[in-house]
């Protein structure tokens, strides 16, 4: 395999994780995988490279037929309006995907099922048959989105079996504290079926290697340091922990059927048939332009880069690189530059409570607002920590950065080249007039290209726009210092000079911001005659003395506070005036279901922590009626010494369970407060061990 570290690649291949077709896309979403994207990919064109970056809709899974199921229309109708509505919200903001394809086109079945076969023939596969949970009422067994209980890991509840959406813990249904189907509600039962099991804990040693060194098969393969801490963290993480068989394909109707007699009412798990569409995707873009889309995928001239969310690290940099290398004929991901988590307002984006700032609608309302909200985006992305996104600061970034700054800089230039010269630009100084002033910000200008193309490279977006404005910055200052209107009647000559450097500074800031802000530098370069935004053309002579500037309106309108106030109003009413902190009212329960619950005050005596377990804590409660030991997720808040004698409301009909090893007889009630924080649920005064509440 070449080494990419020394070499350029003849190609790169660019994907952003397939959104998930049964919602909208909101802009946590946008800064997570596709404007990141979008910037780096925008930059590449710029230097002419050889760059496809590829995307499409990821239609298949439990999800999709519980959203059809809510909405009493069919999974195919679900995937069709959402796949639609996300290219709209997409196009908006001006996301300029090559290729932007679906995984329930008959193509991608296709392909999903080749691969799938082409494993089962290198004997990739386990095949087990063993218990999964099913639901008696609906008469189907549970695919991991149709199961939700409390997480073993943080106490959460309506954690799903796959994962928990509180603490981010992957899960495997029997995993759940007290499951619940979602379709019935019902508790499931466990019942045998086979499925196709990927028995990833064989390839540990070949992963460690790749993840942690950038080796694969002995040879240098990728710069591991070029990695965010976070990617390689999670994944040695897992690594560390052992890693488990996991099943590749779903007792489920909706989606890829397994290719294989007596498979029939399987489909292809979401995370083996999901990454294979940016292959699919692929294929159709070569077919299209006339290429060969092995030599994107099968080449080792080719540089592969997945652009996620940190919930996607773990599936593409372990499961989906063990997929490729078991199948023997595929590059495996140089660079996974996954950034982490958006909030909004001080709370954290829910979509369950529509919580987030909707693209479309934003778009909608805002058609000429793609720029600025690309920029405040960019501004705050979170590609080493989570960050915040409010309506203050959007409005404080617009109009001192982009107004102020940007837009003043700009229209300055254009007005005085006007007044002065017609619109005409001066020619170019004799290099012996140029002042200290005039070399200092000629040789910022020089630099400039290098320095932002450097941080793009490197994944550093926020600090590569914040360069480019820097040339804006210093523009404005420039203009302000030298006053070249105080200066027309009495040196001309030096007023020339100012103008035809301000104009440079324009020139280039029409192309080096063009990855972050396409629209507003198509109008800069059209106003200063550029006629292609090469990152080549970037230099201190882009704009050639005569050239005559076209005109340019106002780039940047001033946001006022009645529009915050109208974005947040909006964000609360979303909520249904809710406070945003609380967790919404579950669905109605019957009062039989509530009288089947026996809850008895009890006792902690003692509480030890449960090994291999950061969160859990091993307490043993004296209910009055016997004592007994409960496993409970509040190591996070809790020292074990600060919960013994503790008087405590325990839910004791609970069906024992193993969580990590330890039986688990029962469940002590907590109450999760607004700021994420737990409190048990204490009896007053007067009440003693088994006293029952009722």
């Amino acid at each position: 395999m070449r080494n990419t570290t020394n070499n350029s690649p003849k190609r790169r291949l660019i994907t952003s994780a397939l959104p998930y077709a049964n919602g909208h896309i909101h802009v946590g979403h946008i800064a997570g995988a596709y404007l990141p994207a979008d910037i780096y990919v925008r930059y590449l064109r710029s230097m002419g490279e050889n760059v496809v970056w590829v995307c499409g809709s990821d239609e298949h899974g439990a999800a999709i037929t519980l959203r059809a199921k809510k909405e009493g229309i069919t999974p195919q109708e679900i995937v069709d309006k959402y796949h639609e509505e996300m290219q709209e919200a997409f196009k908006g903001l001006d996301i300029s995907f090559d290729h932007y394809s679906r995984t329930s086109s008959t193509r991608h079945h296709k392909v999903a099922q080749d691969f799938f076969l082409k494993l089962l023939e290198n004997n990739s596969f386990e095949i087990k048959t063993e218990e999964q949970y099913y639901d008696v009422e609906e008469d189907q067994f549970l695919a991991d989105r149709y199961i939700t209980g409390t997480c073993p890991k943080c106490g959460a509840d309506n954690a799903y079996g796959d994962q928990c959406e509180k603490c981010g813990s992957t899960l495997s249904p029997t995993e759940l504290i007290n499951p619940r189907s979602t379709l019935s509600g019902s508790e499931p039962i466990l019942k045998p079926t086979t499925l196709w099991y990927l028995p990833m804990g064989r390839h540990e040693d070949w992963l460690r290697d790749y993840i942690e060194k950038g080796v694969l098969d002995g040879n240098p393969h990728h710069n591991a340091q070029e990695w965010k801490s976070h990617v390689i963290g999670q994944c040695k993480s897992w690594i560390d922990g052992g890693l488990q068989s996991r099943a590749m394909t779903r007792d489920l109707k909706w989606g890829v059927p397994v290719p294989v007699e007596g498979a029939e009412g399987k489909v292809l798990y979401v995370w083996l048939d999901a990454p294979i569409g940016y292959i699919s995707s692929t294929m159709e873009w070569a077919e299209k332009n006339g290429e060969d889309w092995r030599d994107w995928w099968q080449s080792p001239d080719t540089e592969l880069l997945h652009f996620i969310g940190k919930d996607n690290i773990v599936f593409h940099c372990i499961i989906f690189p063990i997929l490729l290398k078991e199948h023997g004929d595929y590059i495996l991901p140089h660079q996974v530059p996954a950034n982490e988590f958006m909030n909004l307002e001080g709370d954290k984006i829910s979509t369950s409570r529509n919580w987030a700032v909707w693209v479309k609608e934003y778009c909608e309302s805002q058609p000429e607002g793609s720029d600025v909200m690309r920029y405040v985006l960019a501004s705050i992305m979170p590609e080493q920590k989570d960050s915040e996104f409010t309506w203050t600061d959007f409005r404080d970034r617009v109009n001192n950065e982009l107004a102020d700054v940007l837009g003043n800089f700009v229209n300055r230039v254009i007005v005085l080249t006007r007044k002065y010269y017609k619109s005409v630009v001066p020619a170019s100084p004799n290099p012996t007039d140029l002042t200290d002033v005039d070399r200092k910000v000629l040789e910022s200008l020089a630099n400039a290209p290098a320095k932002i193309a450097d941080l793009i490279s490197r994944h550093r977006y926020r600090e590569a726009q914040l360069e480019a404005m820097n040339l804006a910055r210093l523009g404005n200052k420039y203009l302000t210092e030298e006053e070249p209107w105080k200066l027309m009647k009495t040196d001309p000559d030096r007023v020339a000079t100012i103008m035809q450097i301000s104009t440079q500074v324009v020139g280039n800031l029409g192309v080096l911001l063009e990855p972050f802000l396409p629209r507003t530098t198509a109008k800069i370069a059209d106003a200063m005659g550029i006629s292609e935004k090469r990152w080549a053309d970037a230099n201190t002579s882009i704009v050639a003395g005569g050239t005559k500037l076209g005109d340019l309106p106002i780039l940047f309108a001033k946001i006022d506070d009645e529009f915050v106030q109208e974005q947040v109003e909006k964000l609360g009413n979303k909520s249904s005036n809710q406070n945003p902190n609380i967790m919404p009212q579950k669905d109605p329960t019957t009062f039989d279901n509530f009288t089947q619950m026996d809850l008895r005050v009890a006792t902690i005596t003692d509480c030890v922590p449960v090994k291999n377990a950061d969160k859990l804590l091993q307490l043993t409660v004296d209910t009055g009626l016997d004592v007994r030991t409960v496993v409970s997720g509040i190591a996070e808040h809790f020292k074990p010494e600060e919960v013994i004698g503790r008087r405590v409301v325990l839910l004791a009909n609970l069906e024992p369970r193993k969580i990590r090893g330890v039986e688990s007889q029962g469940m002590v009630l907590m109450a999760s407060t607004t700021g994420s924080g737990l409190r048990f649920i204490t009896p007053e005064e007067g009440v003693s061990p088994g006293d029952v509440i009722s």
